[in-house]
């Protein structure tokens, strides 16, 4: 668990599922991510196994990001893991010294420009250096996703190489300072 002056960000639990259906229900918000999941909307509980999934297996994975003020769960934020050879997701045993952590952020769109996302990335970002032990962290960022774009350079992070990902095509490798 990591606390922020505004924001509470955890592990997600299954109760998470209906209040994600603001996120992964909406093709807006999920344009740069794969768009809609068929399953989201009638199991939402299926995204949250996922996460749950990449926890057991990492030992990191996406938080849920909760509002501390009123509990609200706004969206997610966290560490994935991709081998670096092929671009699709895998666990830090499998890909070895290909394995590269990156950290990505999704908030419901309602909570879009009021500094969340930024708040709760730069909270993920020292936890992973200073209690994972991280050592490079990129954000992979499609090249029309401006508003990402924006986020990561308010970040200090640094344009790098366009990969392919297995999934959704293009992304530009944004490297965490």
């Amino acid at each position: 668990m990591i606390e922020t002056a505004r924001l509470l960000l955890r592990k997600p639990v299954y109760e998470d599922g209906l209040a994600a259906l603001d996120l992964i229900g909406d093709p807006v918000a999920m344009e740069f991510l794969g768009g809609v999941h068929p399953r989201a909307a009638a199991d939402p509980g299926f995204v949250v196994r996922r996460w749950l999934e990449r926890w057991d297996a990492n030992d990191c994975g996406p938080f849920s990001i909760v509002r501390r003020l009123d509990g609200r769960w706004l969206g997610r934020t966290g560490i994935l893991v991709w081998d670096a050879r092929t671009w699709k997701h895998t666990t830090f045993a499998d890909a070895g010294e290909h394995a590269q952590p990156e950290l990505g952020w999704a908030l419901a769109r309602k909570h879009w420009g009021q500094g969340y996302a930024a708040e709760a990335a730069s909270a993920v970002r020292d936890w992973a250096y200073h209690e994972r032990g991280v050592g490079r962290l990129i954000s992979l960022i499609a090249p029309a996703n401006v508003r990402s774009e924006r986020l990561a350079e308010r970040l200090g992070c640094m344009r790098g190489e366009t990969v392919h990902l297995w999934d959704t095509g293009p992304a530009v490798v944004w490297e965490h300072p």
